[in-house]
């Protein structure tokens, strides 16, 4: 039996105004959040505030899209402790590569929504280690259009405790390959990106598929979307400047304020 990924809590619920309001007790379901630090061969290179569940996925997801495996196969993942990854309470999980790949700089600090990035400097950076994505055949718009709501239907643990964002890969006839949702948005990327990854073992497992994100669509969003070899990126939010410029440099579509019948599309530059 997997982990509790929400709890249940008597809370206050207060409703109406005035002499209409009511106050009653009642029950909420929230969701769980702890913390899990990842290790590459061992060494400590993140800890992040997650959702419980898909931990593997999430420490090869996120070693993947920052960089860190440098085309490495991973060997295996594993808790660092006795136990399987259905049943362990533990917090800790180690990505193996056998030593193959380059030995990580020990990380002491929490994954955050910023993730150290400043600006064009980095985005120079960035270009440096990962090559323009290759053409591909296009999405068809209406499709894209219609991922917002094709993803709400299916989030189940959105719908339980309304506190988790989703990310989800898609093809080009618009079939859902797999969604995850998590109290952050880099997470359930990276758990996306992590099951792609142990699944086929490429170092580019999105290759030609697209990338659906519930918030906004940040440099880091595109970063990963990159790293994995996704040919789109779609979000319900606004992306930043920032992203955008990496989202033309890296020939990736992208998509914001995908809502209803309208979007923007920021990249590339010309339809």
């Amino acid at each position: 039996m997997g982990r509790r990924r929400s709890e249940r809590m008597i809370v206050t619920r207060v409703s109406g105004a005035g002499e209409q309001r009511s106050v009653a007790r009642e029950p909420d379901e929230l969701i769980v959040e702890e913390p899990m630090s990842i290790q590459l061969d061992g060494i400590l290179v993140a800890t992040t505030m997650r959702t419980p569940g898909n931990d593997y996925e999430l420490a090869a997801g996120f070693c993947l899209t920052e960089g860190m495996l440098d085309g490495a196969p991973v060997t295996g993942v594993r808790y660092c402790a006795d136990g399987s990854a259905v049943d362990s309470g533990f917090n800790v999980v180690t990505v193996d590569t056998a030593g193959r790949a380059p030995a990580p700089t020990p990380r002491l600090g929490n994954v955050s929504s910023s993730c150290g990035w400043c600006g064009s400097e980095q985005l120079d950076e960035l270009v440096a280690r990962l090559a323009p994505l290759p053409p591909s055949e296009p999405f068809d718009l209406d499709l894209l259009r219609s991922m917002p709501d094709t993803i709400r239907e299916r989030q189940g643990l959105f719908a339980t405790t309304g506190a988790v964002h989703a990310a989800a890969a898609f093809d080009r006839s618009g079939t859902v390959r797999l969604l995850r949702e998590d109290v952050g948005r880099h997470n359930a990327v990276d758990k996306v990106v992590g099951a792609l990854l142990l699944e086929s073992r490429s170092h580019t497992p999105a290759a030609g598929l697209g990338l659906f994100v519930s918030g906004r669509a940040s440099i880091e969003m595109v970063h990963k979307a990159w790293a994995a070899g996704f040919a789109a990126l779609v979000a319900v939010s606004a992306p930043t400047a920032l992203a955008v410029a990496a989202a033309r440099r890296a020939n990736l579509l992208l998509a914001g304020f995908v809502r209803g019948d309208v979007m923007n599309v920021y990249a590339p530059e010309r339809l």
